[in-house]
């Protein structure tokens, strides 16, 4: 490369940085207002949910549908899926639930095109569901380790593949990717699910910089990073210093991330910190730090969900019923105006 190259190089970088800091105080100025100025309406939008049938999933369901959203919500678990439609529905929102086997591309394909044709092209993708093996590495099954990645990630890529054209052509979407605070550090117990929620975090960034670069400016993303959340995914960890997550909370935060088109969403806030202190310190006092908060023995009284509630869950990657691969729920109601 030739010298003045570089040096063009090098004051275009200089510029991008002073251009940085007016868009940091742009930021904070934007984040003093209060939220209700700043958030978009999604009236009239279908909202699709993966793993609407229960915990957070639902709860974002609910919300979505109560801001006047048309929500589809998807699982595994079709008496989950009915459950979300009734209360939506009683809500007096619009809601329609799909039987989905989301190891399985071709079936999310499948079901997407139904999606398309009997409610219409979906505005807002969130892509929830998730599980978690909980054991040492060495010690986790090979298939449980395929099934992490298959739910947690993989779907990701083929919801996505199947929604985006739509708001590409339309310029206009947002896709929602619900990754973990262990898709930012590392945690004991859980190597499967850290690197699938890591690539979780790393497919996000990459399809929002694809976005911009490309011109799609209306279509966002939001990557959505939780610490333990107390839905019985991860009951029996122990947390000393960061308090376990209310569900109510974390489906609040996770639609206003939507509604305020915010790129990142760590919850609690100021965990931004401690993962900076991640890059900054020497791996060594990282992991003293790791220690004083209790993060090496956090999993070792993880229990899960129940025995009955676990195999249904993992019934994701044989799919439903092969005689039903995709049931569909008429919508109830009105949404609430």
């Amino acid at each position: 490369m030739a010298a003045a190259d570089v040096a063009l190089a090098l004051v275009k970088l200089l510029g991008a940085l002073l251009a940085s800091l007016y868009y940091a105080l742009e930021a904070l100025v934007v984040s003093l207002l209060p939220r209700a100025l700043r958030r978009k309406s999604v009236e009239g939008d279908v909202a699709l949910v993966t793993g609407g049938g229960s915990g957070i999933g639902r709860l974002v369901c609910l919300k979505l549908a109560a801001r006047g959203a048309k929500v589809i919500t998807w699982d595994v678990n079709a008496a989950g899926n009915e459950e979300t439609v009734r209360q939506v529905s009683a809500a007096g929102g619009e809601c329609w639930a799909y039987t989905v086997d989301l190891c399985d591309r071709h079936s999310i394909y499948k079901v997407a095109a139904r999606v398309k044709e009997e409610v219409g092209k979906v505005d807002i993708l969130v892509n929830n569901a998730g599980i978690v093996t909980g054991r040492n590495f060495i010690d986790s099954p090979d298939e449980l380790i395929q099934k992490t990645f298959d739910v947690n990630i993989m779907s990701h890529f083929w919801t996505t593949k199947a929604f985006l054209p739509d708001m590409i052509s339309a310029n206009k979407g947002h896709v929602v990717t619900v990754a973990s605070l262990a898709g930012l550090s590392g945690v004991n117990k859980l190597a499967d699910y850290c690197a699938s929620k890591f690539a979780a975090v790393g497919f996000d960034e990459s399809l929002r910089l694809e976005l911009l670069v490309e011109g799609h400016s209306g279509v966002h993303t939001t990557v959505v990073c939780p610490y333990y959340i107390s839905t019985g995914m991860f009951d029996g960890v122990r947390s000393k210093l960061i308090p376990i997550l209310k569900p109510e909370f974390v489906a609040s935060e996770m639609v206003d991330g939507i509604l305020l088109n915010s790129y990142t969403v760590v919850l609690p806030s100021f965990c931004k910190f401690m993962i900076l202190l991640k890059c900054f310190l020497p791996f060594k006092g990282a992991y003293l730090v790791y220690k004083a908060c209790g993060g090496h023995i956090s999993m070792d009284g993880f229990q899960g969900r129940s025995k009955d509630s676990q195999q249904q869950q993992l019934k994701v990657a044989n799919g439903p019923d092969k005689q039903k691969p995709a049931e569909l729920l008429k919508p109830q109601g009105t949404p609430e105006v």
